[in-house]
């Protein structure tokens, strides 16, 4: 059985670095807030699958009408994709992806359809692709798929990742991604010749209040707003919490006294801070609620 009819290909994955950087011997292209799929389609038939191999296409009804795009069968590596005022929406997509009642999934992809976008082609009809070099892969992904509404492919430009980065943390957007020149593809395997360099914004953000562990110790920080001195909470932080971010939020506890339960009813077990406390969060972007897409935290901006 072929790869286009066993659908059991797993994604190439990626490494990480923080800094973007410029190399002629990579391309760069754009790190996209989706989730991670393999597209199996031909112009008779379309079918999804993501990381887990599970087989999502009723799921994205609307991607159906893609078949369009390809004149011959072709496994395709890419990122679904909710788009909301010209970005990748990654709340819109998760929201989409829970539904499971299919009235309710056909209702909202006429309203908001999913999108794919290809970056990759491993397989065109009978032949795979993967022992190709990338740049030979990029040809052919070009020249087999046909952008239409629902499929778009994804450019890359040569050596200049640093440019690159700039424009997309410019327009709030996730990151980017070095593909070396020369590579293969390498089905779930991870590797040094893609990287992923992700752009995180920075901000001071009031701590309203922290979760303890079954110890007692404090676990998460929540983050959020003070209006008068009651507070309004936003969403959560664990990562990047050490021992000294531990401490002063002891101390502002012990010094200032516990503030009462917000009007907001989340976080039932939290221990609700005074105002006076605050600090650095890197993140990726802000959803409409306030809530922050992947945050760390950094440091303490204040405290006692």
């Amino acid at each position: 059985m072929d790869m286009f009819s066993a659908r059991n290909v797993s994604p190439m994955l990626l490494t990480e670095t923080k800094l973007p950087f410029d190399d002629a011997n990579f391309i760069f292209e754009l790190k996209l807030d989706g989730i991670r799929a393999i597209m199996y389609l031909s112009p008779d038939s379309v079918a999804v699958t993501n990381k887990r191999l599970q087989d999502v296409t009723k799921r994205y009804p609307e991607l159906d009408k893609v078949k369009s795009a390809v004149g011959a069968r072709v496994v395709l590596d890419g990122e679904l994709v909710a788009m909301k005022g010209g970005k990748p929406d990654f709340f819109a997509l998760r929201k989409r992806s829970a539904m499971t009642n299919a009235l309710k999934t056909e209702i909202a992809a006429a309203r908001s359809p999913v999108e794919f976008a290809a970056y990759d082609i491993l397989y065109l009809d009978g032949e795979d692709l993967t022992g190709l070099a990338i740049e030979r892969r990029k040809e052919l992904l070009h020249a087999c798929v046909r952008e239409t509404a629902g499929l778009s492919v994804v450019g890359h430009v040569r050596e200049s990742g640093v440019r690159l980065f700039e424009l997309v943390k410019k327009e709030g957007l996730e990151g980017i991604v070095a593909k070396r020149l020369g590579s293969v593809y390498r089905p779930g395997r991870r590797s040094r010749d893609w990287i992923k360099i992700k752009a995180m914004q920075e901000e001071d953000l009031d701590i309203v209040g922290f979760v303890e562990d079954p110890s007692g110790e404090v676990k998460d920080l929540i983050y959020g707003t003070f209006s008068d001195g009651a507070a309004t909470p936003q969403g959560k932080v664990y990562l990047g919490v050490g021992a000294s971010d531990r401490e002063a939020v002891k101390k502002h506890l012990k010094r200032y006294g516990q503030a009462p339960a917000p009007s907001v009813k989340r976080y039932p077990d939290a221990v609700w801070l005074k105002q006076g406390l605050s600090g650095t969060v890197r993140f990726m972007h802000k959803t409409e609620s306030g809530a922050l897409r992947q945050p760390v935290f950094k440091s303490m901006s204040n405290g006692e």
